[in-house]
């Protein structure tokens, strides 16, 4: 299937319908009628016309035209509802250095617990006897530096990752 891409002038140009009139103005203008006739039919005094019924046609029919005029190329509707959305906004923002939002894990604050079950001193235990003293690590360091050395990585199926170091005189 062969594909074209539009010219983004293409697709800024509103449709004219009636003169200058686009879709949504014409919708602008046109809601009046329907709106009158349902504040006519719907007010106490049913189906008769009253001076406040023509107070509130002449209100909406006003208000819509309004909202019908173009200023800077964009109908009022829209500068309205960008009004309303910026005047909507938070003023402020207030900021929480208690989040725990990118912080390191050493940073949080630690919930103290009265009750340790074994699992928890299982897993410390285990945290403990894979770190490496600075003797240990220097060593490491010193044996990945040689040019023979070759390390390589294995992972278990619980996830548990072994590392091996071979061919080291």
């Amino acid at each position: 299937m062969k594909t074209a891409t539009v010219p983004a002038q293409i697709t800024t140009i509103e449709d004219k319908i009636a003169g200058n009139l686009t879709l949504q103005q014409v919708g602008l203008l046109a809601s009046p009628v329907f709106i009158d006739f349902a504040l006519y039919a719907a007010l106490p005094a049913t189906l008769k016309l009253n001076a406040y019924k023509l107070a509130l046609m002449v209100v909406v029919t006003l208000t819509a035209g309004l909202l019908a005029l173009r200023i800077r190329s964009k109908i009022l509707l829209t500068w309205a509802i960008t009004m309303l959305r910026y005047n909507a906004r938070p003023r402020y923002y207030v900021f929480d250095k208690n989040s725990a939002h990118f912080r390191s894990e050493d940073s949080l604050p630690v919930k103290e617990a009265n009750v340790q079950t074994e699992a928890d001193i299982k897993q410390a235990t285990q945290r403990d006897a894979t770190r490496l003293s600075d003797e240990d690590v220097f060593k490491l360091e010193h044996i990945l530096a040689h040019p023979s050395a070759n390390l390589s990585f294995a992972t278990s199926k619980k996830g548990i990752l072994y590392a091996s170091v071979s061919e080291v005189e």
